[in-house]
């Protein structure tokens, strides 16, 4: 076993560690809010909390194969777990780019102006929120469903030609020139939520830059331009959205030059996985930066901490 596979299967460790504590916590914090701080629930939570466990279960099926790979475990998958592996991770993965486009959607529409052409949708939102989490399920189970048929375990460790091949798993067809046309259909999916993502988020750019500057005229004013709870949450979606399309496209450049090239190279598929666990990951810290239960609970910590000061001053 080479050192540095032992250095990024530590790496790869370390980030399902992350992955894990970081949606495991947040989903947590949802599930108490629910039960016990009704106050401090919102709509838009169950599409946070629907995103925490596609990120979880992402990190989870992505990373657990590449870190056996990398310390040398031969044969640990056979067919049937490259199926249930690779099914699973490309539908956790569909869904947490449609849910984060969904979001995307629903701030974009929470924040719009009252004299909008698309004000009218505002009231619909609470009826929009099941079915489209349920329509995006359907979607990606129709389209990664036909994945088991596709993937098996790794029958020839020397492959030169076209096709997917991971540590223990390769496409049925590899090497066959139709190879791509499931690749190209995965793509099409992903570039319509991620058109969709790029321009709800121009929309809502647009809409802080005119906050803003209605801002800037109001503190002129001597007048308080608090942010509101609207306007930091969607800061936070712009900056889940930003991350996402860097980390996709990276993702995507490797995964496309690894299908497509002849000679596959055993370590990049480690170094891909790294990239396409990286929103999952960081994911859950952006959000939990603005959560309002968590800034209570910082602010009544900030608050005993100076009462305690104050006390060991005056004694």
């Amino acid at each position: 076993m080479l050192i540095s596979n032992s250095v990024l299967g530590v790496f790869l460790m370390s980030q399902l560690f992350f992955g894990v504590i970081g949606n495991t916590s947040l989903f947590i914090l949802y599930i108490y809010t629910f039960l016990f701080k009704s106050h401090f629930k919102k709509l838009i939570d169950m599409f946070f909390m629907h995103l925490t466990i596609a990120n979880m279960v992402t990190v989870i099926f992505t990373l657990i194969p590449d870190i056996v790979s990398s310390f040398g475990v031969p044969n640990f998958l056979d067919d049937v777990g490259c199926k249930v592996v690779g099914c699973i991770y490309r539908i956790s993965r569909g869904l947490s780019i449609s849910t984060t486009c969904i979001l995307s959607t629903f701030q974009a529409v929470t924040v719009t102006p009252s004299n909008s052409q698309w004000a009218w949708l505002k009231p619909t939102l609470s009826k929009w929120t099941f079915s489209s989490l349920l329509c995006s399920w359907l979607i990606n189970l129709a389209i990664y469903g036909y994945m088991i048929e596709m993937v098996i375990a790794k029958t020839n460790y020397t492959h030169v030609g076209h096709g997917f091949s991971h540590a223990y798993c390769q496409s049925r067809n590899f090497g066959n020139q139709n190879s791509g046309s499931f690749l190209s259909i995965i793509f099409m999916h992903d570039l319509f939520y991620v058109g969709i993502m790029m321009w709800t988020s121009l929309y809502m750019v647009i809409l802080l830059y005119r906050h803003r500057k209605r801002a800037q005229y109001l503190r002129s004013q001597s007048l308080s331009s608090q942010q509101s709870p609207e306007l930091r949450a969607t800061h936070s979606i712009l900056l889940l959205v930003s991350c996402f399309v860097i980390f996709y496209w990276l993702n995507n450049f490797i995964t496309l030059y690894g299908f497509y090239s002849q000679t596959k190279i055993p370590r990049l598929e480690g170094l891909n996985a790294i990239w396409a666990t990286c929103y999952p990951t960081i994911c859950p810290f952006i959000i939990m930066k603005n959560n309002k239960l968590i800034l209570h609970f910082t602010s009544s910590f900030s608050a005993l901490r100076m009462t305690c000061f104050q006390r060991a001053l005056r004694g």
